[in-house]
Formats: structure tokens, C-alpha cells, sequence
């Protein structure tokens, strides 16, 4: 049985046309985790094949498909002539996915980090125009309040990196070992691509991978890996399995 296969990037090369798809080039880097004693793999080039009604309903054009980042799920064939396969392995499509622009999700991590600072800045005007208020309340006789209590009060609270709840550790990525077993199967593309919506509205990922601690061999959480290697998450958040 030919196995399942998920890659992303952009096209490498012109859209070419045949009666019923399209055809076009892409390339990916290799697993992170490989074997052992060997060196991670290099770039592996694709030649993805898309029939033309599911590939004109993405949108995507000659000229855009070159610049777009795509999300492709299919599986290698062995079918299609030499000459129309330039690429080292052929992939027959059946789910292509335009996914979010990095310029579009920096714009709004930007608007949105601009937005937190003007509220500091509100926050500060307010407290300079109150300093009548806060110097009487100093001098009252009922506050009695210790000088502990009184710096721990001045003290800023830390803000935390938002996890999702349950989150145990945070690994790097690159340190995550996927089993075969994971990468013969297919996550629904649907349910992805909603994982890829809630990361984009809220930054991190919407529960944690479940791994191996020691091995860090994932047990759980295919799909959230899956996206994590989408939006290109350095850390991810993690529990480790119940050795119960």
C-alpha cells in the first residue's frame, strides 16, 4: 500500500499543463530526525501532479504558485513517464491547501505588539496624572501594610509564555523522533487546517504532543506535529507519556 505523504513549500518551477492536470516542481528539507549516526538528510525534490479542477479551485495561477506557500498531501507513484517527473520522487495529489503568508502573520504580530504598547503608555499617563491621590493614601494612619508586603506589591508580575493548558515541558522541535507508524498515516486535511487557524489567532498550538521523556519519541499528537513543522515552531509544547 503506497504510503501517505505531507509536504510544504512553494513551486520551484513553471506550472506545465496536460489534458486533465497540472504538473509543477517543489522541494523540502529532509526529516530532522534521522536515524541515528547518519546526517540529517538535504533538500528532496517533488514533482507534485494536480488534476486541473481541484488545482483552479485553490486560486493559484502560473505566476502565483511561484510565490504562495502550499501544503501538499499525496502519494508517491512510480506511473507517470520520465520526462514529466523531473523531480527525485512523483507525488499523485488529492489535498492542496494555500497556507497563511509570513509577511501577513508578521503585519499582525506587529499591529498587535504596537497595540500592547500604546495601553503601557496610557497606563503610565494615568498614573502621573494621580499623584496627589497615591501620596495621601501613604500618609494615611489606617494603611499597615509592612515594607514586604509593600515590595512585593510595587514588584511587576512576570508575564508567562502562553502553552496550552496541560502543558508540562516546552522541547525544541528538532528534538521530536516520529515513528513510522505516524508517518504511513493521514491526518484529515480539514481538522489541519482548522490546528493551522488557531494557532494563527492565538499563537500557540491548542493542546500539547504527548512524548516519550528520555527518547522524546512522539506518542500522541501527530496532527499538532504536523502543524508545528507548518508554521515553523522552534518549541513546542509538550506532556510526557504515563508510565503507568
Amino acid at each position: 500500500m503506497p504510503h501517505k505523504m505531507t509536504i510544504t513549500g512553494s513551486a520551484t518551477g513553471p506550472l506545465r499543463e496536460y489534458d486533465r492536470y497540472v504538473a509543477f516542481d517543489m522541494r523540502e528539507k529532509g526529516s530532522p530526525a534521522a536515524p541515528k549516526g547518519l546526517k540529517k538528510s538535504t533538500f528532496i525534490s517533488y514533482t507534485v501532479f494536480v488534476a486541473k479542477k481541484a488545482f483552479n479551485k485553490t486560486g493559484l495561477t502560473k505566476k502565483s504558485i511561484m510565490h504562495e506557500k502550499i501544503l501538499i498531501q499525496g502519494e508517491p507513484t512510480l506511473d507517470i513517464p520520465i520526462d514529466e517527473c523531473p523531480g527525485e520522487i512523483g507525488i499523485i495529489c488529492f489535498q492542496i491547501t494555500v497556507l497563511p503568508n509570513k509577511n501577513d502573520k508578521e503585519a499582525n504580530e506587529s499591529k498587535d505588539k504596537k497595540e500592547a504598547q500604546q495601553e503601557v503608555s496610557a497606563t503610565k499617563q494615568e498614573e502621573k496624572q494621580e499623584p496627589v491621590a497615591k501620596e495621601a493614601k501613604t500618609v494615611q494612619p489606617e494603611v499597615n501594610e509592612t515594607p514586604v508586603q509593600e515590595k512585593k506589591a510595587a514588584q511587576p508580575k512576570k508575564q508567562q509564555p502562553i502553552q496550552p493548558k496541560g502543558t508540562k515541558d516546552v522541547v525544541s522541535f528538532e528534538d521530536i523522533i516520529v515513528p513510522e507508524a505516524f508517518l504511513k498515516t493521514r491526518p484529515n486535511p480539514v481538522k489541519t487546517e482548522e490546528v493551522i487557524e488557531f494557532v494563527k489567532r492565538t499563537g500557540h498550538l491548542d493542546k500539547p504532543l504527548t512524548i516519550e521523556k528520555g527518547s522524546k519519541v512522539l506518542k500522541d499528537g501527530y496532527r499538532r506535529y504536523i502543524v508545528a513543522k507548518i508554521v515553523k515552531m522552534n518549541k513546542v509544547p509538550v506532556v510526557y507519556e504515563s508510565k503507568e
